[in-house]
């Protein structure tokens, strides 16, 4: 199974970064490889949490997948959880924390794990996930500091 996981420090606040994250129908104009994104259903539960069933498509080249996952919104807790429902993969899962760190910083924590159920699809798309998840918190700091301002970088 392929992980991948890093926790890095952004100049935008833990609440900020949490709805960036949480925003998954906006994923295809800035996420790597997702070409389309709809959410099939979106539940209130009584903890607080908020349910998604997504479908997602990833696109590289001629290749193209989607799958299925339920996404759990922790806002509470600064918490997101994908678990995968249904596609070419054999598991799935995806976790980011958002970790206040003084006002307008956080920590994001982002791992994943995931493993095709092909061997042909594997070695296809593989390496290219590999690299595009190593991007990804990349992608989303670029986006906050476009909706939310470059932050300014206090002088010592």
């Amino acid at each position: 199974m392929h992980r991948v996981s890093s926790k890095h420090r952004v100049n935008h606040s833990a609440t900020e970064m949490f709805d960036l994250v949480a925003d998954v129908e906006r994923y295809p104009e800035f996420v790597p490889l997702c070409s389309a994104l709809k959410v099939r259903q979106r539940i209130a539960k009584p903890d607080g949490t908020e349910v998604l069933v997504a479908d997602m498509t990833v696109s590289f080249k001629l290749v193209k997948e989607s799958f299925t996952s339920r996404v759990t919104l922790d806002r509470a807790n600064l918490k997101i959880l994908v678990e995968y429902l249904q596609g070419p993969f054999k598991n799935l899962e995806n976790r980011w924390t958002f970790e206040p760190k003084g006002e307008g910083v956080c920590d994001v924590g982002f791992f994943l794990a995931y493993e095709f159920k092909s061997r042909m699809l594997a070695m296809l798309m593989g390496s290219m996930f590999d690299a595009a998840f190593a991007r990804f918190s990349a992608a989303f700091e670029k986006r906050a500091d476009a909706i939310y301002g470059r932050p300014k970088i206090a002088s010592s």
